[in-house]
């Protein structure tokens, strides 16, 4: 029997991005959220792995208990002095700007397994070409993330060429429930036990394909939106002070005029045109920056 797993998924507990003089939420989606939409989407694990922080992991496990077709698995991605690594089956926040050896010793000390997530990204930190002196045990050779042809391409040259050191890994990456279930990884067995022996014994298939481009959009949207909607919340007095979502509590904390600016920041990004203008210029972005990266891999190695 071979089951589904999302080995990466993010909650509101990631926090927020910058976008130069803005800051918009990295999601606005509630670990319940995503349990719910892994289940919909035929998912046997779910690995919640926000951004420096595990709390959703275990209100998400909470949740998940009333379900007998679901297994909730505690994790973190970590910034690490040297990119990002996941940590799964972890039981305390693991803390950024340690060395990548480090959070690796840590995790371990937790009894848990290490993996690097999209290891080949030209725009988000990652390990590159460090996943091959660290003590890994999987890499994502399908990041569903990344819509550009390079990132998930060479991470999968890497493991093809690598087959015995590293599980394979297909995951969605997902900070939305619109871009969750493109991506995931197959492995033999049922449950959260089974899904940690594949990885392990490196049975495990990456499979799918990166969210499309217009559910990325979607996603941008929404940070957006939903950030837009709690301001606006906060400065008439309609937001729940009480509500335990840390985006609620960064907008308490924010001054009037980084209010001001990320509501007009926020209008402009969502006002026809933009979205569009700024969906058709990054895309073209990566397909350039992907045929530079991949004539430069073969010019370095003459073929």
């Amino acid at each position: 029997m071979m089951s589904k797993a999302d080995t990466h998924v993010h909650t509101f507990y990631s926090g927020t991005t910058n976008l130069k003089v803005l800051r918009f939420p990295e999601s606005t989606t509630s670990p319940e959220e995503q349990v719910d939409a892994a289940r919909r989407n035929g998912m046997n694990v779910v690995c919640i792995t926000d951004h420096d922080e595990i709390a959703a992991s275990f209100r998400a496990q909470k949740y998940a208990k009333q379900f007998s077709d679901i297994d909730v698995v505690a994790g973190e991605e970590i910034k690490t002095a040297d990119g990002e690594i996941i940590g799964l089956w972890l039981n305390e926040k693991i803390e950024p700007g340690l060395s990548a050896e480090e959070t690796i010793d840590i995790i371990r000390s937790q009894g848990g397994i290490t993996i690097a997530p999209h290891p080949f990204s030209f725009y988000v930190s990652c390990l590159k070409y460090r996943i091959f002196d660290l003590d890994l045990d999987a890499i994502e050779t399908i990041n569903g993330g990344h819509v550009d042809e390079w990132t998930n391409n060479m991470a999968a040259g890497c493991w093809k060429n690598n087959t015995k050191r590293w599980a394979q890994i297909g995951a969605s990456d997902a900070h939305s429930v619109r871009t969750a279930g493109y991506t995931w990884t197959e492995f033999p067995g049922q449950g959260e036990d089974d899904l940690r022996k594949a990885i392990l014994e490196k049975t495990t298939i990456a499979c799918g394909r990166p969210a499309p481009v217009f559910s990325q959009v979607q996603w941008s949207l929404e940070v957006v939106t939903q950030g837009q909607k709690m301001i606006l919340q906060k400065m008439f007095g309609c937001l729940d002070e009480d509500d335990d979502n840390p985006l609620v509590q960064k907008t308490i904390n924010l001054s009037l005029s980084k209010k001001l600016v990320a509501l007009a920041g926020g209008f402009v990004y969502c006002c026809p045109p933009t979205p569009f203008i700024a969906t058709w210029l990054s895309t073209n972005w990566l397909k350039k920056k992907s045929v530079e990266l991949r004539d430069q891999l073969r010019k370095t190695f003459d073929y």
